[in-house]
């Protein structure tokens, strides 16, 4: 997968910058990062319930945290080995 994916997903939300959070969702190549987005921007729309809403974009963004843990820090790992 690609980490600049995960990096544009929390800064789109972050911005509210749902069109470019829409381009990205249709060209990820993670489908749970894609899911992700399409439950967030679904419940945005259209629900009516800010619980669901709120219980989306949490969970986008808990996706996101857990997906860029996968990725080693560069600097990190040159300061380290």
């Amino acid at each position: 997968m690609n980490k600049m994916d995960y990096d544009r997903a929390l800064y789109y939300t972050h911005r509210s910058e749902w069109d470019n959070l829409l381009l990205l969702m249709v060209r990820t190549k993670d489908q749970f990062l894609s899911k992700k987005i399409e439950h967030f921007l679904h419940a945005y729309n259209f629900s009516k319930d800010y619980q669901e809403v709120e219980s989306n974009m949490y969970n986008l963004m808990r996706y996101i945290e857990h997906a860029n843990g996968q990725f080693p820090d560069t600097l990190d790992e040159a300061y380290y080995h």
